[in-house]
């Protein structure tokens, strides 16, 4: 009997051990790992005090030492980071919007906070890199306040987030969508509760702006049957793979201390639509504090994402994400030297 017993014993642990391996294998083959960025895309063009474009200009980098930067750079206390494809039409009016409250926001004394607008162009077939560019000179928003950085390739909306929030100059750094459907006032309430949980950017801590607040609302009930039962559906499956404190991981407003900024989105694997789900995740693993903030939302129509594909593609990447750093196939920072090794392997 116990002979019986010892052999079951060995099967189950070979048997568990090689649907490991395969489950292992076949995460590693879907998993996705950024390509490195090209010499344009780490330059940026800005519109100079005669309302040209200028010369393409070096963009700087969260990991270059602080000091170093601050005398380069003028200091910045606010940056805004905008990723946008094919947004000529949406673009402008969330670029006027944003300005007019940037330019009007004063701290405690007085002060008035400096500000920058980086827009991300994740490789537009259209002119977006040129509006936001002309926009900056109608406007009289000039010499760096507005950055136009375009990315030869599309990467996707989460890659081009990380490009802009690892290439921004500011002690607080956001980014916001370019459909302008949260309102950009609310930046202020997401600043005030950073400031609240600690009071230096090199501290970790995130703000993220949230709709939860508005599930019964009128905006939310009146969107179509099936936007609402596949919003419903990713809630339920996040539960299930254990992000159960946040309500609304997919807002595109989230604002974060430079710190959390340079623990999260140089370890970033995911450039598609749930690359939110994965900032989550690394925050949590590192132990920085996230804040819900209830915002201002409404609909705004010309979404790029193609709801049933993307709601598909979104709960595969999840599954790969959760299991790929389950697996530690994916690491946080720790094993960066093995993961080049692995991705090496991947594309040989």
């Amino acid at each position: 009997m116990a002979t019986v017993v010892g052999l079951l014993l060995i099967w189950f642990i070979a048997l568990s051990a090689f649907a490991l391996g395969v489950l292992y294998i076949a995460i590693l083959i879907i998993a996705r790992f950024p390509r490195d960025a090209l010499a344009s895309e780490n330059t940026y063009k800005t519109t100079t005090q005669t309302r040209a474009v200028s010369a393409p200009l070096k963009l700087p980098h969260i990991s270059e030492d602080p000091e170093d930067e601050r005398q380069r750079e003028e200091k910045v206390a606010v940056s805004v980071v905008v990723p946008a494809y094919n947004e000529t039409e949406r673009l402008p009016k969330m670029l006027n919007e944003a300005v007019d409250v940037l330019e009007g926001w004063e701290l405690a004394g007085g002060e008035k906070v400096t500000y920058e607008i980086l827009v991300v162009d994740d490789g537009s077939q259209d002119k977006t890199a040129e509006i936001a560019l002309k926009f900056g000179a109608d406007k009289g928003v000039l010499e760096d306040r507005i950055r136009v950085c375009k990315l030869e390739k599309n990467r996707g909306k989460g890659g081009a987030v990380a490009h802009g929030m690892q290439r921004s100059r500011g002690d607080y750094i956001i980014f916001a969508d370019a459909d302008g459907a949260s309102e950009f006032s609310d930046i202020k309430t997401l600043h005030a509760t950073l400031t609240s949980l600690t009071d230096s950017p090199s501290s970790p801590a995130i703000a993220i702006g949230s709709r939860a607040h508005m599930v019964k609302s009128e905006a939310v009930v009146k969107r179509s049957f099936i936007r609402n039962f596949l919003m419903y559906s990713l809630h339920t499956l996040l539960y299930v793979f254990g992000i159960r404190t946040i309500r609304d991981t997919q807002c595109g407003f989230k604002m974060f201390t430079r710190s959390a900024v340079s623990q999260i989105f140089p370890y970033m694997h995911n450039e598609g639509w749930i690359f939110d789900v994965e900032v989550l995740i690394l925050a949590e693993r590192k132990g920085i504090e996230i804040v819900e903030v209830p915002i201002s939302w409404h609909e705004v129509s010309g979404s790029k994402m193609e709801l049933a594909r993307d709601s598909v593609k979104m709960a595969i990447d999840l599954v790969v994400i959760r299991c790929a750093y389950i697996l530690g196939i994916y690491d946080d920072g720790r094993k960066r030297n093995g993961e080049k090794e692995l991705r090496q392997k991947k594309d040989s």
